[in-house]
């Protein structure tokens, strides 16, 4: 057998959000949300599972809607990649989504506790060791609550090493299944053994899926690894920037200190150079013995270049 990961938009949604989904999310949240206690009994889940189509970055995260049957909204995101203001949009989200609850005309004492758990596929909090932090409104020196309408809760994958036989709890599972079900041929017995967990691999596996819904994930995934692509060039492009921009810093303290002053127009020929060209200055400005040695360097080089 072969299985779809759970953390791109399709097989999430697919997984957690479908008409059949209802036990395996309610044992999913118990486990996440509530400590691995069977809290919730029952949920309804909102926007039923749509594949939808992949356009722009916004598909890079998740959404999950649920109901629970204490009246209380959960709110569930995965976001595979790490994008500018992302603390701000989870705020935001859930702030208009508890806000959203009221019609013109309809009083306060109508809203309902919203819980937002959101699933990372990065580290969000380095300072923190646990892979799961809750978040609420806490008085600041005596840290009782001011009512529990609004939760924030974050579980960031690559915090979770654990191995198969390492498994303990129920949301060890359940985190186990979230990152390493593309990796696995067959449904490890201790995961099996919850009923919910092993609905969740039926659901996965690649064999179940039709060719449009194939062909979805597939465009879902080359999206995805596009973007990580592209995040992964921009911070190496920056650490080269950064490399660059300290060597120029050295070679224009060295020059004024061994030659003098610079033109500005000497300085911008230097800051435009490569790193492999800024280290050949670097070692080649010692046998120098006027700006207008360092200028007629840059000139060769400007020359060789055209």
């Amino acid at each position: 057998m072969r299985f779809i990961s759970p953390k791109t938009d399709f097989a999430f949604k697919k997984i957690f959000g479908s008409n059949r989904s209802k036990q395996i999310l309610i044992s999913f949240l118990n486990a996440i949300v509530y400590d691995n206690h069977h809290t919730i009994q029952s949920l309804e889940i909102i926007d039923p599972y749509n594949p939808g189509v992949t356009q722009t970055l916004k598909d890079t995260y998740l959404d999950v809607r649920a109901v629970l049957d204490n009246g209380s909204t959960v709110i569930i995101e995965m976001q595979v990649l790490n994008v500018e203001a992302f603390e701000k949009r989870v705020i935001y989200n859930l702030a208009k989504a508890y806000g959203n609850q009221l019609d013109t005309g309809e009083g306060y004492r109508t809203l309902k506790p919203f819980i937002a758990l959101t699933i990372t596929d990065f580290v969000l909090f380095k300072e923190a060791k646990r892979m799961i932090n809750k978040f609420r409104f806490k008085e600041e020196k005596d840290s009782f609550n001011y009512r529990d309408e609004l939760r924030l809760i974050f579980l960031e994958l690559p915090k979770f090493n654990k191995e198969l036989s390492e498994l303990e709890t129920e949301s060890d599972k359940w985190i186990y299944f979230l990152k390493s079900a593309p990796n696995l041929e067959v449904i490890p017995d201790s995961l099996g053994e919850v009923a919910e967990i092993e609905a969740a691999f039926n659901i996965a596996n690649r064999a179940n899926l039709s060719n449009e819904e194939l062909e979805e994930l597939h465009k879902q995934e080359v999206f995805i690894g596009d973007r990580k692509g592209e995040i992964s060039l921009a911070k190496q492009e920056a650490k080269e920037e950064g490399k660059i921009e300290e060597a120029v810093k050295q070679i224009l303290r060295l020059i004024r200190r061994l030659l003098g002053e610079i033109s500005p127009k000497v300085e911008s020929q230097i800051q435009q150079l490569s790193l492999a060209k800024l280290d050949i200055l670097g070692e080649e400005i010692f046998d120098m013995k006027t700006i207008a040695d360092v200028e007629n360097w840059l000139d060769s080089q400007r020359e060789r270049e055209e």
